[in-house]
């Protein structure tokens, strides 16, 4: 829909300093937006005949409206919901504003400007300026001589609605803004560099953002510190050099070209199509089980339970019932016993000794790819052999997993780091067991695709595999917003994945979602992984501290500040990403938006009751990095270290600084203390599934 823009009225004593129409950059502003602020929410368009190789194979477009339903629908003006918490994102900074004439989210013209409908990346930013200037040309066309089209008589509005022309002085400061807009795209796109994208623009900009974020961070407190330099080092791709300790011990010598960590079938893997149970797994409590996944649709999926219901095999159980729900197995001839095989046999190679990354993890991150795949926004959008490449990278995206960083692998020459050159190392390897797997006896769940599938599939699992390497968030970041803000701009709020890019794009963007899913979970499961991450994290500043190397950033347990973690871990990484990916499919990620803010004051409410950092530059305390709580939060610190001085705080809920458990001691609902363990066919004992 075209909406008719009006002549910038001179600015007067009628209008406040701050208005929009007293500034020429804001009304610009106000301007863009007016054509997409009811197309805040894009429809996703989905070609039903959509080919992975060639694109889109139908002849009609996607924007056809007889092509399907649905397909190019243009949704209309969301609900307004109350007013939320923005991302660091938005923050308005004159070093960081590419155009001088942005404007920020929160001036005083929010109020006239829906929040959703600002505009952040820069390559969007450019089109909606340019958008701006051809505005104001069609505007300046009368005061040259140029007649706008005339429309047919019957179409006319009376003549006391038509807009007064403008004025010579309202001409002369549109031109003059015009020409302002067109140096500032010239200057814009003379200094794009070719070998760049333009979703590297954006995520240029969001790294210099976060940084001064952070920077900001280290002046509130020294706590902050460890929690600023953890996501410096593992989201914005900064390796650090350290310098390795004399006698650092080494991996055995073996072909570099042997996938490490494989270990053979166990017996409850050989299985045959009669003896399938219900769901994958054998266990005595099946009907518990059934109505805990009775609903794998359901957001906030209590894993431990199913893993305790399972016989600690909550991967297997819940792949299988997702697989059954969305009839892969029939659409692409799975057989039942090779997919249980299959399961069984990933699930042994996750370690049962790593607190987090294991297969509770990779069941959660799984059956939360398999509810965002659902979401309404997306529903036909992707094709079941995409939605399979989604559930099964997904399933493998952590296996062999070592409980270590992939920075701790470089520093210490492990024989991964060697292997793949300390690019994206454990990402490679899960890939590479994840697929090595396939090859063993009655394993291969892909045998009865065709050659092109099989290579489609295998492309697509290993691209969304490796976004889910953490020191490439950024990037994943700024291409998504780019993409949602530059279809703003072009494409009157139609979203069109008509090719492989665009596509794939969205799908790892999806997963590593649910990768960063557990802020936006209910609070007790999220409490139970914040318990789990921070007891691996400290097991390996052991192991660290054991070898004399640096203790990594969020790694040492008589330092680290866990509710300060997952409150910084909120806003700089995961209310960001979630408040893109929500903008993509809105409204339906609102939910989820609400219950991440309300983790972020539940954790943020126990800061007060922390105690305060007691360690000293001369105990070890690194000066480096730090992290930023705002301002507010510094006080709020001096504050709490007056009161400190008073009395004692009391224990908190969740585990301290200065209480903590050796990581050893904390017990693990994973961990099982007794049980049966995997015995491979020759009867060697094999590492124990997990589960509760």
């Amino acid at each position: 829909m075209q909406v008719p823009t009006a002549p910038t009225p001179a600015p007067g004593p009628g209008f406040p300093k701050d208005s929009p129409r007293s500034s020429p950059g804001l009304f610009r502003k106000l301007l863009v937006n007016q054509s997409i602020r009811l197309q805040r929410r894009f429809t996703v368009a989905h070609p039903l005949c959509f080919d992975l190789e060639n694109g889109l194979s139908c002849r009609r477009s996607a924007l056809d409206p007889q092509s399907g339903p649905g397909l190019g629908r243009v949704v209309q003006a969301p609900a307004q919901y109350s007013q939320r918490r923005e991302s660091f994102l938005y923050r308005s900074s004159n070093d960081y504003e590419l155009s001088p004439k942005a404007m920020s989210r929160n001036s005083s013209v929010a109020s006239d400007l829906h929040g959703e409908d600002m505009i952040v990346t820069p390559f969007a930013q450019v089109l909606a300026s340019l958008r701006t200037v051809r505005s104001n040309v069609a505007m300046l066309a009368p005061l040259q001589g140029h007649r706008a089209p005339k429309q047919a008589s019957n179409e006319n509005p009376p003549s006391g609605s038509q807009p007064p022309p403008p004025t010579e002085d309202t001409g002369q400061k549109l031109a003059l803004e015009t020409l302002d807009e067109l140096d500032w795209c010239l200057n814009q796109l003379e200094t794009l560099q070719t070998r760049h994208s333009v979703g590297e623009m954006a995520s240029n900009k969001f790294k210099r953002m976060l940084n001064r974020e952070l920077t900001h961070l280290s002046e509130t407190s020294r706590s902050g510190n460890q929690v600023s330099e953890y996501i410096s080092q593992t989201f914005l791709d900064q390796q650090t050099e350290v310098e390795l300790p004399r006698g650092t011990p080494t991996e055995p010598l073996r072909p570099m070209s042997q996938i490490s960590s494989l270990r053979g079938l166990p017996h409850s893997a050989s299985l045959s199509t009669t003896t399938v149970p219900r769901f994958g797994v054998q266990t005595d409590q099946e009907g518990k089980l059934a109505k805990e996944l009775e609903d794998t649709n359901r957001w906030g999926l209590d894993v431990f339970k199913v893993a305790e219901l399972s016989g600690n095999r909550p991967l297997t159980a819940i792949i299988f019932s997702i697989f059954q729900e969305r009839d892969l197995l029939k659409t692409f001839q799975i057989p039942a016993d090779t997919l249980v095989t299959y399961l069984l046999t990933l699930e042994c190679h996750y370690h049962a000794d790593v607190a987090y990354h294991n297969s509770l993890h990779a069941a959660d991150v799984a059956q939360s790819t398999h509810v965002l795949l659902a979401t309404p926004a997306l529903e036909a959008v992707f094709t079941d052999l995409e939605v399979l490449a989604a559930i099964f990278a997904s399933a493998i995206h952590d296996v062999d997993h070592p409980g270590v960083s992939n920075q701790f692998l470089i520093n210490t020459n492990s024989e991964l780091a060697l292997m793949y050159n300390d690019a994206s190392v454990l990402e490679n390897h899960h890939l590479a067991v994840g697929f090595k797997l396939l090859q063993a006896e009655n394993c291969d769940i892909f045998q009865n695709l065709s050659t092109k599938q099989r290579l489609s599939l295998r492309r697509m699992v290993i691209d969304m595999v490796l976004a889910t390497d953490m020191s490439k968030h950024m990037n994943l970041l700024a291409d998504l917003k780019t993409m949602v803000e530059t279809k703003k701009v072009t494409s009157l709020g139609v979203l069109l994945l008509d090719n492989y890019s665009d596509r794939i794009q969205v799908l790892q963007n999806l997963v590593h979602c649910a990768d960063l899913s557990n802020p936006t979970k209910p609070l007790p499961l999220y409490r139970q992984w914040t318990d789990r991450i921070m007891a691996e994290f400290f097991q390996q500043g052991d192991r660290e501290r054991e070898s004399g190397l640096d203790i990594s950033p969020m790694c040492d347990k008589h330092t680290a500040s866990v509710e300060k973690s997952q409150v910084g871990f909120i806003d700089y990484i995961a209310h960001p990403l979630w408040e893109t990916w929500a903008d993509l499919v809105h409204p339906d990620a609102q939910d989820l938006l609400d219950t991440l803010e309300d983790n972020r004051e539940w954790y943020q409410s126990k800061i007060s009751h922390s105690p305060v950092d007691s360690m000293g530059p001369e105990q070890g305390c690194p000066d480096r990095f730090q992290f930023e709580l705002t301002l507010e939060e510094a006080e709020e610190e001096e504050e709490e270290e007056e009161r400190m001085l008073a009395q004692k705080s009391p224990d908190t809920e969740l585990l301290s600084p200065e209480a903590k458990p050796d990581p050893g001691d904390l017990h693990l609902d994973n961990q099982r203390t007794t049980g049966k363990p995997c015995v491979d066919q020759e009867g060697s004992v094999m590492a124990e599934p997990f589960g509760t």
